[in-house]
Parts: structure tokens; C-alpha cells; sequence
């Protein structure tokens, strides 16, 4: 699957949506408002989205409730072709825990965070199924820090194993990541400077602290 381009991939099932007539619908996990920003412009003139905020990983809880409550207030503001709704998941900090046991030391990208990806798409999954969602995706692959390749990999297998079809995607492509900076700031959006888990939020603290 290494060679599949995934941007490619999703414009050609949009064609073939547009020509149907067609408005599926899409649960859309999202790790941040500001990452989910450019996705929701794009992708809500093609389907019904609704945001699934999932990430246990977060920490400390005060910086995993202003992202909850950033992510709210941005759909209430976004101009969208069609609506966009919120389910908000469990958080519930030991299942990251669980998963990033013997990978504290992983720097950012690694292991660790591709065990993370798959816990959070396989909750995505879940709740799909259960809501009978046409796809699920995630808004992660717009980052730049983030292996698009993984992430459709663990979606793919996810989808099959489950029955709910994974929407393909690399946001990060067609200049989806500068789009995304210039949302946030157009909303005034808070953009944190690490992606969540405290393991992410100590090697960045390190970073800093090393350059001074």
C-alpha cells in the first residue's frame, strides 16, 4: 500500500459521488479543532459529517477540555454545505496508558504513536458500525508529523474487520496543512504546540529547553 496515493484515491470517489448524486455520510475523528478546520471545509460540501472527538491521550484534562470545547465552538461558527454534528468519546486516560506501556521512551512518530492511531480508529470504527455511518476517517493525516501511510493502513484493516468503509485520505496534500493555519487563525483558534499525550508534551518541552 506503500505506493497509493491517498488524495488521489478520495477525489476519485468524490467524482463518482458528485456524478450519483450521492451525500454519504462520515464520522470523522478528530484530534483538534484546528486540524479538523480544513477538513471540514473540504469534506462537508461532499458528505454529512459528524466529528467524533476521541483522544484519551491527551494530557493534562485541562488541555483535553479546551480542545473539547475549541472543537465545539468551531463547528457552531464553520460555514458548511451540509450539517456537522458532535459525538464527544470517553475519556478515559488509561486506555492510552495501556497501549503506550514499554513505548514511553518512543520519540514522537514511532511505535507508540502508531498504537495510539490504531486506538483511536478502532473506537471511530465502533461507533460507525453502530450508527451505520456510510465511512469513518480521521483528521490526523494533515499533519505533517503524521504517517499518512499508517494511518490509511490501520483504517483499511479497521474497516474490514469491522464492515464500515474507510474513507482514504492525505489532508495534509493540495496545501490542506497551510489552509488549516490559515482557518485557525480566520477563527482565532487555540493550536497547541505539541500533539496531546504528556510523552509528546515532554520531548517538546526538551526541544525548547534545549535551543535556549
Amino acid at each position: 500500500m506503500m505506493n497509493i496515493n491517498y488524495q488521489k484515491e478520495l477525489e476519485a470517489l468524490i467524482e463518482k459521488l458528485i456524478d450519483k448524486e450521492e451525500v454519504p455520510t462520515l464520522l470523522l475523528h478528530s484530534c483538534c479543532a484546528p486540524c479538523s478546520s480544513y477538513v471540514l471545509e473540504y469534506l462537508s460540501n461532499y458528505f454529512k459529517i459528524t466529528i467524533f472527538y476521541y483522544n484519551p491521550n491527551i494530557y493534562p484534562d485541562e488541555e483535553y477540555s479546551r480542545r473539547v470545547i475549541e472543537q465545539q465552538d468551531l463547528i457552531k461558527v464553520m460555514e458548511s454545505k451540509n450539517p456537522i454534528k458532535f459525538i464527544e468519546g470517553d475519556y478515559d486516560t488509561k486506555e492510552f496508558y495501556s497501549i503506550a506501556k514499554g513505548l514511553e521512551d518512543e520519540k514522537e512518530g514511532g511505535e507508540r504513536c502508531f498504537k495510539c492511531y490504531e486506538l483511536r480508529l478502532r473506537e471511530a470504527v465502533k461507533v460507525a458500525k453502530v450508527g451505520g455511518y456510510d465511512y469513518f476517517t480521521t483528521t490526523l493525516s494533515i499533519s505533517p508529523h503524521k504517517n499518512a501511510n499508517k494511518l490509511n493502513e490501520i483504517g483499511e484493516s479497521l474497516g474490514t474487520k469491522y464492515g464500515v468503509k474507510y474513507l482514504y485520505s492525505d489532508f495534509k496534500k493540495k496545501n490542506g496543512y497551510k489552509r488549516s493555519i490559515e482557518l485557525s487563525k480566520e477563527h482565532n483558534l487555540y493550536r497547541q504546540d505539541y500533539c496531546g499525550c504528556i510523552f509528546s508534551k515532554n520531548e517538546r518541552e526538551n526541544t525548547l529547553a534545549s535551543t535556549k
